[in-house]
């Protein structure tokens, strides 16, 4: 759980990340959304602001606090929900449209498996997944573990904006689509 609190608080840019931002920009975010690992809120409420039904997911109560206050400071309707990424299916519920940003690869091996598996339960056929996470391309050993272009189907090549490294960090933008 420390490592979830950990996670927001060196991420909070207190906006979306561009790469996202850029995505909804397009219209890519359709139907109800869900962002899995939503921290303090802001792709959720920037789903809010488009009309969509916006959910986030987080394990970390702290960041859910600040979420909620967000939302009613802005005036958006978006629901915060305290859940275990990789339990979705308990929810009982379907999205058109799932985010993540940073949430994947902070997993290992087999957390990544109950992941992906969660995702998928909550994720109808035509659904679409976008993920942002470290890319291989990142120098160093710093943060969560590296993704390669070789563990996903469709990959663009992105930066996550970070409030400590004004250059972003190197990541990947995945999009997937339920079949």
């Amino acid at each position: 759980m420390g490592r979830h609190l950990h996670r927001h608080a060196g991420w909070d840019l207190g906006r979306p990340q561009p790469a996202l931002r850029a995505l909804a920009d397009t219209g890519a975010l359709q139907g109800r959304v869900l962002d899995v690992g939503c921290g303090t809120g802001e792709h959720v409420l920037m789903a809010a602001e488009l009309g969509l039904d916006a959910t986030g997911v987080d394990f970390a109560p702290n960041a859910l606090q600040v979420a909620e206050r967000k939302a009613r400071e802005r005036g958006l309707t978006a629901r915060f929900l305290r859940r275990d990424a990789r339990k979705l299916e308990d929810l009982g519920e379907l999205f058109d449209t799932v985010l993540d940003c940073g949430l994947f690869h902070i997993f290992d091996d087999d957390d990544r498996t109950a992941y992906v598996a969660s995702v998928r339960s909550v994720l109808p056929p035509g659904g679409r997944f976008f993920l942002l996470c470290f890319s291989d391309r990142q120098p160093g050993d710093q943060g969560p573990r590296r993704i390669t272009g070789n563990d996903i189907d469709s990959t663009e090549r992105a930066t996550l904006a970070s409030p400590t490294n004004p250059d972003g960090i190197h990541a990947w933008l995945v999009a997937l689509t339920r079949t």
